[in-house]
Parts: C-alpha cells; sequence; structure tokens
C-alpha cells in the first residue's frame, strides 16, 4: 500500500521541492488530511484474495496531466453545452504549487485538447484549488480554494474566485471573497447557487468555535460581493465538526451535507439547515456515525425523488472498507440510516469518495480510491462501481472498471454523465507522468 507519507505530500503536505510547512489554518488543514488520509488506510487494511467479476466497460483517458498545466486533479468534472469538460488541480501550472483551473476540449476521433484558464499564484490569490467548479448561466466559472487569499491566516484562509468572460472572450479570475479564520477557514468542498445567483459553501476550519462553517455568498447591485455566516458548527460533543464537502438544496429550501468528524461518536454526521422566517438557519444533526456504519466523511449527498439521502464513508463500515449509506424520511420529521452497501473483498473496491449520481433506472454511481486489482499499485488502483436494487432493501454491487496506474490511480472524486450515458472522472495519481488523469468510461 502507498505510504502515508508519499500520499501526503501529493495532497497537501509539502515534500522535496515544496514549500516549507504552514502554521496557522494551512497546518491545520494539513493535519485534518493527515488524519483523513490515515483513516483511508485502515479502510484498506484488510484486503481478499478472490477477484469479482467486471463489467464490459471500457475506459480512456482523456488527458494525462503533467507539472505544467496541472497536477493532481482531485474534484469531479463538468460539462458545458458545447461538450467542453472544466475542472481543477490541487497542484502544479506556471508557478508549480498553487494549482490550475482547465478546460478540455473535444477534437477529433474523441481526442480532448487542454488549456489552463488559470495558473493559481498564491496569496492575495487562490491557492490549492479541491473542489469542482461551478457554472452560471453566463458560462462564468466559481470555485473554492483551501488557501490564499487575503485573510489573516498565514498563507491565507481560502478563497472563493471568479473566472469570467472578458470583452476579448478570454477569462479572466478574481477572487471575490477572503476568508478571513473568524468567517472561515480552508474551504475545500464545492459551491451550489440557487435561483437568485447566490452562491452557498462550507469551511472545513474556521468559524467561532473553529469547528468550520456554513456561508452564503451574494453578489450585490453593484457587483460586489458580501458574505454571510449561516451556521457555526460547534464543538459540544453531538454537533459535526469539519464539514469538507459541498451542500445540497432539497424542493423545500433545506440545505444537507456531512462533516469529517463531531458527533458523539467523533467520526461524522449528517446536518441539516432549514431556512427560518427572520433569515437565520436552524441546524439539525441527522445521524452521527459510530465506525460500524462508516467514518470520516469526505463527500457530499445525494437525494432521489423521495426525498431520501445517501452518500459514502471512506473508512470503517464492518469490513473496514467503507460504505455507502441511505438516510430514509420518515413520519415527524425523523430519519433512519442504513448500509446499502459494505464492500465485502478488496477486489470489490475500497475507500468509496466522490458525492453519488443516478442512472435513470435507479442505479447509483460511484468511485473508490483503492481496491481492485492489487498487482499495479499497492493497495489497488481504486474502482468505478453500480450499485443496483435488488429487491427487499438489498444491492448488489457490479464493478465497472478497474484501474491499473497507466490509465490513473487514486480516484479522488465522483463521476458525472454525458448526453448518451458515458461516465467521466480523474484520478489524483497515474497516467503517463503519474500526476493524474481525466477519463471516460463507456458501457
Amino acid at each position: 500500500m502507498e505510504t502515508l507519507g508519499s500520499l501526503s505530500r501529493r495532497r497537501g503536505a509539502p515534500g522535496p521541492g515544496s514549500r516549507p510547512p504552514k502554521s496557522g489554518g494551512l497546518a491545520r488543514h494539513l493535519e485534518l488530511r493527515a488524519a483523513q488520509l490515515r483513516a483511508l488506510a485502515l479502510a484498506c487494511m484488510m484486503l481478499a484474495q478472490t477477484a469479482l467479476a467486471q463489467a464490459a466497460s471500457k475506459e480512456r483517458v482523456l488527458y494525462n496531466f503533467q507539472r505544467p498545466d496541472g497536477l493532481g486533479p482531485s474534484a469531479s468534472l463538468i460539462f458545458d453545452s458545447a461538450g467542453n469538460l472544466y475542472g481543477t488541480t490541487y497542484e502544479g501550472g506556471a508557478y508549480r504549487l498553487y494549482g490550475t483551473a482547465f478546460q478540455l476540449t473535444p477534437g477529433s476521433g474523441g481526442s480532448r485538447s487542454e488549456s489552463v484558464l488559470h495558473s493559481f499564484s498564491d496569496s492575495p490569490d487562490a491557492a490549492y484549488p479541491e473542489a469542482s467548479l461551478l457554472m452560471d448561466a453566463s458560462g462564468n466559472l466559481y470555485g473554492t480554494s483551501l488557501s490564499g487569499g487575503d485573510g489573516q491566516c498565514i498563507g491565507g484562509c481560502g478563497a472563493i474566485f471568479e473566472l469570467s468572460y472578458g470583452a476579448d472572450g478570454n477569462r479572466s479570475e478574481s477572487v471575490i471573497h477572503s476568508f478571513n479564520g473568524t468567517d472561515g477557514w480552508a474551504p475545500t468542498g464545492n459551491l451550489i447557487m440557487d435561483s437568485t445567483g447566490t452562491l452557498y459553501g462550507t469551511t472545513s476550519f474556521g468559524g467561532a468555535h473553529m469547528a468550520g462553517t456554513v456561508f452564503q455568498l451574494a453578489q450585490g447591485p453593484n457587483g460586489t460581493w458580501s458574505e454571510t455566516v449561516l451556521y457555526d458548527f460547534q464543538r459540544n460533543g453531538r454537533d459535526g465538526v469539519g464539514p469538507c464537502s459541498g451542500l445540497i438544496f432539497d424542493r423545500a429550501g433545506n440545505l444537507y451535507g456531512t462533516t469529517y468528524n463531531g458527533g458523539p461518536y467523533g467520526k461524522g454526521t449528517v446536518f441539516e439547515l432549514k431556512p427560518r422566517s427572520n433569515g437565520k438557519w436552524t441546524e439539525v444533526v441527522l445521524h452521527s456515525f459510530d465506525g460500524h456504519d462508516g467514518a470520516y466523511l469526505l463527500a457530499g449527498l445525494t437525494l432521489d425523488s423521495a426525498g431520501n439521502l445517501y452518500g459514502v464513508c471512506p473508512n470503517h463500515g464492518p469490513h473496514w472498507r467503507g460504505t455507502v449509506f441511505e438516510l430514509t424520511h420518515g413520519r415527524d420529521d425523523r430519519w433512519t440510516e442504513s448500509i446499502l452497501y459494505d464492500f465485502p473483498t478488496f477486489s470489490s473496491g475500497a475507500g468509496p469518495v466522490g458525492d453519488l449520481i443516478w442512472d435513470a433506472t435507479g442505479s447509483l454511481y460511484g468511485a473508490t480510491a483503492r481496491g481492485g486489482d492489487a498487482k499495479p499499485c499497492q493497495g489497488g488502483c481504486g474502482t468505478v462501481f453500480k450499485l443496483s436494487p435488488s429487491g427487499n432493501g438489498a444491492w448488489t454491487e457490479t464493478v465497472l472498471y478497474r484501474f491499473n496506474g497507466q490509465d490513473g490511480n487514486l480516484p479522488q472524486a465522483g463521476l458525472i454523465w454525458d448526453a448518451t450515458g458515458n461516465l467521466y472522472g480523474t484520478t489524483y495519481y497515474g497516467g503517463t507522468y503519474d500526476s493524474g488523469t481525466a477519463f471516460e468510461l463507456t458501457p
């Protein structure tokens, strides 16, 4: 299995040739990332000897990343109406360290050409983007970065950036909000937007109790953006601590999300934020994980048409390889959690990551960071999987693809569909330069 040290160097902690460790907000974030990686390693401890059948899916590497154009894509991709793909890399770019925003343009024969939309350059610019981008109706892109900005933290407390079209048709980047610690620290999740153009997101640290925040960012008539903290998480043994992922809305305007740890067992929570008539929001912890049903949530949630929630835990569970769970919305606004799938063998995958997505038949799709075939990568290079309901509440897993290192290694994010039913995603390692890939998976 890959060592914690080697993973940490590519997932936040500086290694040889990188900038020195920082104190303050980034150091706190790196401590969290180290803990996440240790927990992910636990999810891959128990290896299985028997390989499972794999569906006949075909994978194609759309792009092999290298330092000048980005290192380590750790977020999901998004499409525009013309079929272009957009994403971020955690490191690399013109300044080598701070990451990029990129576009993949379709070419002949299914090929893709990459262009760097922006190379991040650290404070006062954004730095180290981990989350996927958001596109508004005008084609402007928005994203978060765990570091950078002009806040009071050493290295910056993190930022929200916009990539907007200029008069020349090219995109220009601007930081539309810099966190200051009090209003949040280290945003690592993706943004969402409501019908008024207001943005919503989370920060992993900061806030009134240094346990993370949920925030709102609204644009005023003069074009400037103002931030409001909707909720400060508390270190009280009940509330969640450290939200690392983005949020989702339900049809009633309630927000849902996850926290990495906190709750009575210290292993993470699912929470809901309900808007009140006075403009305030009320938080409710819907479920606290105890380890048996999973632990240390990094990904966000997915809704079904009945309002039930679905997500993944990358760690713990009965076989210590992570779980896929459901939270069912019942009477009296009560929620009941159940494990939909517990990865039983190493070949079936280990450490599920990213938000789940649906197909038209009611099956769920996702990725695991590890597992699959143990031979090419220590601990396995990761998988793409499908979960199909098989009656009586049971779900059946099909491994759609096992990465082999040359075509990708260590996926960190969820998948997206195109209009014809192909899947797209990224891997943090692997490919020609071992700097990550963007891939397509066809049935």
